[in-house]
């Protein structure tokens, strides 16, 4: 009981309710943050940054990872500079009304005006303007014949096995 008591007389010691300094939060770095300069200011580094374009525009839009189209022109486009040659390519009006340039991949196709195509993501590097690639062995497009390597791509099925006897 006396205990009680005393407790009770004791005057009470509250803690304040926000401390006296706030606790300084440390980065994880050791090298202090330095702010820019005025000439970097003035020349423009409180810009925000461009956006970034899609490598593919049409599908990204869309947000589809292939689409299909009808071929309105089959024809070659020669490559940039260092290179040279003739990269396949058609002209495709898309199911949703647009018209893109598509690269067609590996030796020989079967192409013509009005062929139904599949079109995926994908640039021919060293043709300007050619975002697309056509997917072989889908739709009306064939698979390359005769190939052995990277067969999926390409579309073509397994070599049957040669029987003997």
């Amino acid at each position: 009981m006396a205990s009680l008591f005393r407790s009770l007389m004791q005057p009470i010691f509250r803690r304040p309710l926000m401390p006296a300094m706030p606790s300084l939060i440390r980065s994880f770095s050791s090298t202090p943050v330095q702010s820019a300069t005025l000439n970097q200011v003035l020349r423009g580094c409180r810009k925000p940054q461009k956006k970034r374009r899609a490598i593919s525009p049409v599908l990204s839009g869309m947000n589809a990872p292939a689409m299909k189209g009808v071929c309105i022109k089959v024809g070659i486009t020669r490559p940039k500079k260092p290179n040279s040659g003739e990269r396949k390519t058609c002209r495709v009006r898309l199911s949703n009304g647009k018209h893109i340039t598509a690269y067609i991949p590996g030796e020989g196709h079967n192409l013509q005006q009005h062929s139904v195509v599949l079109v995926k993501g994908g640039r021919a590097q060293d043709c300007p303007g050619v975002l697309y690639t056509c997917v072989r062995g889908a739709l009306d497009l064939g698979g390359v014949a005769n190939r052995s390597s990277s067969r999926s791509k390409f579309g073509t099925k397994k070599p049957k096995k040669a029987t003997v006897g």
